[in-house]
């Protein structure tokens, strides 16, 4: 379904959601195969390849409703507990008020000014510049801030920040990737499960076929064959499951930007922010699903061809193309970054020099005043 404007996305989203929570099923179904043919192998590695197939589809149907119980019970235990593996992961906690005044009001502030209903805060422990949403319902969306994002950012940026995070929340995109993140734990989950399955399949295999007439290691072909479907499928599997981040739109950043501008009506001051979070939000502890949540995504590599974040330049341009937003380019750490603390003691204030007038030099302000000169005697005394 496109998107032509924000209603359109916001209903694009709820349909992505669904539609992925059903692809959930039926991935879980082509895991069951696999793992059927896996398993008949396991059984009686004598039987021809199309024996494995029946057989298989036979296991399937037989474990369609338990698959079908599995698929539906993870996804309720990810609806209620998805906030507390995401915190497990990486270390966010609950705020208060009275714990982060200055956070609190600004987010207060937001929502108030938009009716929005306010999110819990939470705060990660590190100083990784970086933010992210999270939640499926309005009890359950929360607002994650690193103590570094709080350090390196001022009142402005944080605000536009704290936009941004809002605007996921009001257009849907959280909601799209937490159910991302379900489908890709349970497919990896499986994924791994049956793929070491197929190597303990492979090495007892291996034995049977040595001592083996060569009758059987005709027969035993069809084994063969049927592990390299099992292992095909598994591997489309866990591809379709990686696709499913190419379902999550590029533009939702670029959207989310434009309302933290709407949200502020500070362009400055999100520019101003991507370009301090630019290649400094890298949360070490959190995994790549966890990552495509956040502000910014700094990974790169194998793991991360399917990222959905566009690149920090880009998004500045449009800011700066479509909101008149200012571009300060980017910056040095020197110039986000607090200096680190060594523990040395600073070092001791030196006294001013004292500044010479045109009636010769000042005394100097923390000096004592000098006593009064003894008075000169005359013929009757001093003066």
């Amino acid at each position: 379904m496109a998107a032509y404007g924000l209603y359109t996305h916001i209903a694009s989203n709820r349909l992505r959601s669904i539609l992925l929570l059903g692809g959930l099923f039926l991935l879980i179904y082509l895991m069951v195969f696999a793992g059927a043919l896996l398993g008949e192998v396991l059984s009686d590695s004598g039987r021809p390849f199309d024996a494995y197939v029946t057989l298989a589809l036979r296991d399937l149907v037989s474990a369609l409703p338990y698959a079908t119980l599995g698929a539906a019970a993870w996804i309720v235990i990810a609806y209620f507990f998805h906030q507390s593996i995401i915190d497990a992961v990486t270390g966010g906690h609950d705020v208060t008020r009275k714990e982060q005044p200055r956070l609190y009001n600004l987010l207060e502030n937001l929502c108030i000014s938009r009716g929005i209903p306010m999110p819990k805060l939470k705060i990660v422990d590190d100083p990784a510049l970086n933010a992210f949403a999270s939640g499926l319902n309005r009890r359950q969306y929360a607002v994650t801030v690193t103590t570094g994002l709080l350090n390196a950012l001022d009142d402005r940026e944080i605000e536009a920040v704290l936009g941004h995070e809002l605007t996921h929340i009001r257009n849907g995109d959280v909601q799209l990737l937490v159910v991302a993140v379900i489908i890709a734990g349970v497919i990896g989950f499986f994924a791994e499960l049956f793929f070491r399955i197929f190597f303990n399949a492979s090495w007892r295999l291996g034995r049977g076929r040595s001592s083996s007439s060569s009758d059987g290691e005709r027969r035993g072909g069809g084994a063969g064959l049927a592990i390299l479907l099992a292992v095909a499928l598994i591997a489309i599997a866990w591809t379709l499951s990686l696709v499913v981040r190419f379902a999550l739109s590029r533009s939702r950043e670029f959207l989310a930007d434009a309302g933290a501008v709407e949200l502020t009506k500070d362009p400055d001051a999100m520019i101003s922010a991507l370009r301090k979070i630019e290649g400094r939000g890298e949360l070490p502890g959190a995994t790549s699903a966890v990552m495509e949540m956040c502000v910014d995504n700094p990974r790169e590599g194998f793991a991360d061809l399917f990222a959905t974040h566009p690149s920090i330049e880009a998004r500045v341009k449009a800011l700066v193309r479509y909101a008149g937003g200012r571009d300060p380019g980017p910056l040095p750490d020197s110039a986000v970054l607090p200096p680190p603390d060594d523990g040395a003691p600073p070092p001791a204030a030196q006294p001013a020099e004292p500044h010479a007038g045109p009636w010769g030099t000042a005394p100097s302000p923390s000096a004592p005043p000098s006593p009064p000169a003894e008075p000169p005697a005359g013929p009757w005394g001093p003066h």
